[in-house]
Formats: structure tokens, sequence, C-alpha cells
């Protein structure tokens, strides 16, 4: 039997699939984003219709009981969804976000998230961070939104 991975291999095992998921639903996803708020998205991707959607990554039950901030993402995205690991005690989790459980190959929409549509300002305004960001650390040359 294998030993249970440990918290950092879970965030990046769980982080990688639920990327790897963005990207088959057509999201262009950046991992480590700082929003204008001060807070760090563990995931934000870009759809093909300017879409924004912010995955919160949970290691597990201590990650998600000690960091009740999830409420704070909502202002900047259209969907706001958990990811968690298949093992992931799941009825702890709140019942309005998206749910996502992921491994390390993929992942899979358990619940889809509400769509609350971003105001036309603030969506031009993190459509075009996101893209500098992208660019800036394709260019090695950036690490956050603000930036």
């Amino acid at each position: 039997m294998d030993a249970p991975a440990s918290r950092p291999e879970t965030t990046v095992t769980v982080t990688r699939g639920a990327a790897r998921l963005l990207h088959a639903l057509g999201f262009a996803a950046l991992a480590e984003v700082t929003l204008p708020n001060g807070r760090r998205a563990d995931l934000m991707a870009l759809g093909r219709r300017g879409e924004i959607f912010i995955v919160e990554v949970k290691s597990g039950l201590h990650d998600f009981r000690s960091d009740q901030k999830w409420g704070e993402y909502l202002a900047y995205c259209d969907a706001f969804a958990f990811a968690v690991a298949p093992e992931f005690p799941r009825d702890h989790l709140p019942a309005e976000p998206g749910l996502i459980v992921a491994d390390g190959f993929g992942g899979a929409v358990i619940r889809e998230p509400p769509r609350a549509a971003l105001a036309g300002a603030r969506r031009k305004a993190l459509t075009l961070a996101f893209g500098r960001l992208a660019a800036m650390r394709a260019a090695g040359a950036a690490t956050t939104l603000l930036e």
C-alpha cells in the first residue's frame, strides 16, 4: 500500500489535474495568480468567450478549515469552484461553489459552479492583466497579476 501523499504533493497533483481539466474545457489557466484584492487564486482561467473561472485547491480537510477566505474570490470571476483529491471528505465543503475532483492526470466537474457575470469594466481589467501576466511569465519576467 502506498503512503498517503504529503500536503504539498497533494496540492501539486490536484492543481495539475484541475488545470488539465480546465484546458480540456477550453480554458487557458494560470497558477498562483494574485488578485487586485491581494488574495492569491490557485488557478485562474480565461475561457473562449472571456469568462473567468477561479479554482481554489484544497489539499485536505485541515487546509479547507484553516482557510475560509474563498468568498473573497467571487468578485473577480464568473465562476468559482473548489478542486480536491478523490479521497477528500466532500461532505465538509459548502454546497454553493462548484466542485472539481482531480488527480495528477485530470479531473471531473462534480458540481457545476453557479455563474455570476462580472461587470464589463472589471472583466476588461482582469482580462488585460491576465494576458499581460501570461505573456510576462512566458518571457520569465513576472509572477503576479499585480505587476
